[in-house]
């Protein structure tokens, strides 16, 4: 039988990687991913905001509230 993975043991698997965020304000997020909680807050180092497929802003580390995500991509 495959192994069924749950939605916060993936985001545990991606740490360390670079993700890509979507954001309910239309915006992207880029970065690596720190740390989760259990309701999705993330930490990202390296991160950049971009819009319409552009980089538009280095951010460096930042705090997102997981009640902005969309989705979370992993690259």
């Amino acid at each position: 039988m495959e192994e069924t993975l749950r939605p916060l043991d993936v985001l545990n698997s991606a740490k360390g990687t670079r993700v890509m965020v979507d954001l309910k304000n239309g915006k992207q997020l880029v970065g690596t991913l720190l740390a989760f909680d259990i309701h999705i807050n993330i930490v990202l180092d390296d991160a950049e905001e971009i819009i319409e497929n552009e980089t538009k802003r280095k951010l460096g580390k930042i705090f997102v509230r997981g009640d902005t995500i969309i989705s979370i991509a992993v690259k």
